[in-house]
């Protein structure tokens, strides 16, 4: 199942995609915090899920920034096709910003998605799960 995760952002949305066995994460050049932008990206990668993070603090608070990305993916959820979740994307810009410093060629916020997308398809496996659906339902396994 090939996966789309975005770290949103009020100036841009960094974006990772998985490749087709749900394994690998790779990101992708940000976009645009607009809606038809991951709409769009969604067809291209044939997406079969999107998960965006949910910024929660260490104590698991919720803030502003939490509140917005809950309302794209909501919004995410009414135009597309597949289902959309959110996930806790704690620690993800701390690992991005690591990983950045190493040479990685993706911008911070895509190298964020990726880490957020890397938790989210182990936690498939693991069984976690999400935070919580924003959109449409997952289909049954």
């Amino acid at each position: 199942m090939r996966v789309l995760a975005i770290d949103y952002g009020t100036a841009r949305c960094g974006v990772a995609v998985s490749d087709p066995s749900g394994t690998l994460a790779r990101p992708l050049e940000s976009v645009p915090p607009e809606p038809s932008a991951i709409v769009r990206l969604v067809g291209e990668q044939e997406a079969e899920r999107v998960v965006v993070g949910l910024p929660v603090s260490l104590s698991g608070e919720e803030g502003d920034q939490a509140r917005l990305s809950r309302a794209f993916a909501a919004e995410l959820g009414d135009l597309l096709d597949v289902p959309v979740e959110t996930y806790d994307e704690r620690l993800t810009t701390k690992m991005a910003a690591e990983t950045a410093r190493r040479g990685a060629r993706a911008d911070e916020d895509s190298l964020a998605a990726a880490h957020l997308l890397e938790s989210y398809l182990t936690s498939l496996v693991t069984g976690r799960g999400s935070d919580s659906g924003a959109g449409k339902a997952p289909p049954d396994a």
